[in-house]
């Protein structure tokens, strides 16, 4: 049981007011920076690819920059709930404009390496952790807990829209012109990403209850959030789900460049490559503008089965054809299911734990869906090493389908069982400190 709780937060929004000037900053926010992120998703391996023709090694990128999501994660949960959520967003935003600034002059200089490429994406690797640990865990101090799951969806719709639909294209046809200019864009949309946040109004550090003591140290914050996770049955099962995806998306995408890109099966440019990758952008937009109305009609639990067979359908694809127009097909459906999942378990999480152990769940949660990635990615480069391209992608299919034997743990009444002891505990802390529940503070901000 946590020992801390916090007091409503000053920038949550009342019922009746819609989702609130904070939460549409951080949506600018948001958009910014996945733009960035969708420009470096595409440029990261084309300036690979014009450094080494190893597998392994174009691997190495992805490997390296989901590594800290396997050795930082913990710690960038116990900062979330010790540290303002809203300034770690605003520092990481700040230090991820001067890499990307770093990188660009490097390339125009000709001191560009794969060996500063790998010290970069460890670097923004630690920064993502930060990031997002702390966006996760700052949504319920902004919004109602009855708004999460809209707020959630809108959100993600920018995201998937700017990372996967608008960034990868214009990275691109950037990487086209000059890949140098595809770093100093990224850097640009960094910088507006830290104006915005700077906007948002109140605090966004959990507050301490006056009894709970003096703060254990930081290995104890970590301990707490780890032992949550691990005596929650529906969390901890839905964190292995997602990890085993990730872990086979890794070992896909982190080899696929060399798969798409002429000389590769499906022989495209780098313009051609950035347009494929939109297709799982096309679905997730749709997926996160219809969540709420198919969450209702199918069941969460449904919902979520029926994300993991698309996913499953998805990385296996390519190795049963080489055509854009079918892989591209196969990554919108795919497209729909994960933002699905997503909005579905994110939202999920922040209604059942408190705020003051929200950062360190989320981040013992990632450390199972996100610590896969690096070694998906080391795996992916190994086997397409060994056996090939297109076996990646089967095998790959194969591991994500063996998920739907966890179904029988995934259902309604466990998720509804999990709200109900998630709101018996919200109730029971806000009491402890005479603190109002669902997000209905005791000072607010008016909304613009």
């Amino acid at each position: 049981m946590t020992t801390e709780t916090t007091a409503a937060p000053a920038s949550a929004t009342p019922a009746g007011t819609g989702l609130g000037a904070n939460y549409w900053r951080l949506w600018a926010s948001s958009a910014a920076s996945n733009l960035a992120d969708g420009v470096f998703w595409i440029a990261f391996p084309l300036l690979a690819i014009r450094l080494t023709d190893s597998p392994v090694l174009i691997a190495g990128v992805a490997v390296v920059s989901r590594l800290p999501w396997l050795i930082f994660v913990l710690i960038a949960g116990a900062l979330a709930d010790r540290l303002d959520r809203r300034r770690t967003m605003i520092g990481v935003s700040i230090l991820r404009t001067v890499v990307a600034l770093v990188i660009a002059l490097t390339i125009v200089t000709n001191t560009d390496s794969l060996w500063l490429l790998y010290v970069t994406a460890f670097v923004l690797g630690v920064g993502e952790t930060l990031f997002d640990t702390a966006a996760q865990s700052v949504m319920p101090s902004i919004v109602r807990r009855d708004d999460l799951s809209k707020a959630n969806g809108r959100l993600y719709a920018v995201e998937l829209t700017m990372n996967q639909f608008v960034g990868p294209p214009l990275g691109g046809f950037l990487a086209g012109v000059a890949i140098a200019f595809a770093f100093a864009g990224s850097a640009l949309a960094f910088a507006f990403a830290a104006v915005a946040l700077a906007l948002l109004t109140g605090s966004f550090k959990p507050v301490r209850a006056e009894t709970a003591g003096p703060r254990p140290g930081v290995v104890a914050d970590i301990k707490e959030g780890l032992g949550y996770l691990w005596h929650h049955r529906l969390l901890r099962t839905l964190a292995i789900m997602v990890g085993t995806m990730n872990l086979a998306s890794s070992a896909t995408f982190a080899v696929f460049v060399l798969y798409a890109v002429s000389p590769g099966p499906m022989g495209l440019d780098e313009f051609g490559f950035g347009l494929l990758m939109t297709g799982m952008a096309i679905g997730s937009l749709f997926g996160s503008l219809v969540v709420e109305r198919v969450e209702r009609f199918m069941g969460r639990a449904r919902l979520l089965t029926t994300a993991v067979i698309l996913n499953a359908i998805t990385v296996a694809i390519p190795g049963l054809t080489p055509n854009p127009w079918i892989v591209g097909a196969s990554f919108a459906v795919a497209g729909v299911g994960i933002v699905m999942w997503n909005v579905v378990t994110v939202s999920l999480r922040q209604r059942i734990v408190p705020d003051a152990l929200l950062g360190r769940l989320n981040a013992s949660y990632r450390l199972l869906a996100w610590g896969s990635q690096p070694i998906g990615a080391l795996l992916g480069g190994l086997l397409a090493t060994w056996l090939g391209l297109p076996a990646v992608f089967i095998i790959a299919g194969v591991v994500v389908a063996l998920l739907l034997f966890l179904r029988r743990i995934i259902t309604d009444e466990a998720i509804s069982a999990a709200e109900a002891e998630g709101d018996a505990e919200a109730a029971r802390l806000a009491a402890a400190t005479e603190a109002p529940i669902d997000g209905a503070p005791d000072a607010i901000s008016t909304p613009a």
